[in-house]
């Protein structure tokens, strides 16, 4: 399939995906929702997504100093903006990071280190969302009671840090691949804190985004239960089917929020005011796609 009919499918199954979950929802309650955003909330909600592309920059760039790659701070921001955008726009969700890869090899002339960077970035922030999100399904559920689910994640957690010592290092004779950056990015004893923590702030951010959705459509859970249903939404959100997540999260927070006894159409209301947010917050990006290039070196 050509890329136009890519997105072509993608847009279509978005829209239809948002069209059939209005009807399910009752469209009157979900413009009811949606019609009174209070401005306070929607600027917290844009605050923290600029913390969120900050840090999430900063583990980019971290990541590739490990590899001896060369990338400034400012210029990880710059290129993590235009990713965020190339993302909100076009279908998949993975179109942005290819990019940034793409352009961090062609000015390192290094690509396999430049492509491995971005993965394993992104891979650390995939693994705290599931020690997040996994606990939180299994609760909604029934499954486990919310005291064993989340007690299980962070033993879980607390192992991995406590194994990255047993794991061996790398050294300069390794192979080049993926495994031996994966242990110097990511698993290495004085680089996994690190990317935890870095990662576990990023996903604060995520829920914070929405807790902020939340509240600028009037909700009034609990915030402790509305970040316990929030994880399940943005795991949805990781399905290429749709273009920046659209149809689906919004199904995805109907489906929990009537799972846990409350008002889908409120569900599906706080996934789109998030929705909504975090394209603002994308849309400086835009502006980022040209940038001075930087002279091919390592370090």
């Amino acid at each position: 399939m050509t890329p136009r009919g890519r997105l072509l499918l993608r847009l279509t199954v978005s829209i239809g995906l948002l069209a059939a979950v209005a009807m399910a929802v009752d469209p009157v309650r979900l413009a009811r929702h949606l019609g009174s955003l209070h401005p306070g909330w929607m600027l917290a909600a844009l605050a923290l997504s600029a913390v969120q592309i900050t840090l999430s920059a900063w583990r980019w760039h971290f990541t590739a100093r490990r590899l001896d790659l060369h990338l400034p701070w400012t210029a990880a921001l710059r290129e993590y903006l235009l990713a965020g955008f190339i993302n909100q726009v076009l279908p998949g969700g993975v179109v942005g990071d290819a990019s940034r890869a793409w352009r961090h090899a062609r000015e390192t002339a290094r690509t396999g280190p430049a492509v491995r960077a971005v993965i394993i970035e992104r891979g650390s922030g995939q693994l705290v969302m599931a020690l997040v999100a996994v606990p939180a399904v299994l609760t909604l559920v029934g499954w486990a009671p919310p005291t064993l689910a989340w007690s299980t994640a962070a033993a879980a957690g607390l192992l991995l840090l406590a194994s990255a010592p047993l794991l061996p290092a790398a050294t300069i004779e390794d192979r080049p691949g993926m495994s031996t950056d994966l242990r110097r990015a990511l698993f290495s004893p004085d680089a996994l804190p690190l990317q935890l923590i870095g990662s576990a702030l990023v996903v604060a951010t995520y829920l914070g985004v929405f807790l902020a959705a939340a509240r600028a459509i009037g909700a009034t859970l609990p915030s402790l239960e509305l970040v316990a249903l929030v994880p399940p939404v943005l795991l949805a959100m990781l399905i290429p089917v749709t273009i920046a997540g659209w149809g689906l999260r919004e199904g995805a927070a109907a489906a929990v929020w009537a799972t846990a006894g409350h008002d889908p159409a409120e569900g599906a209301a706080i996934a789109v005011a998030y929705g909504l947010l975090v394209l603002i917050a994308t849309l400086p990006g835009a502006l980022c796609f040209s940038g001075p290039r930087r002279t091919p070196t390592t370090g």
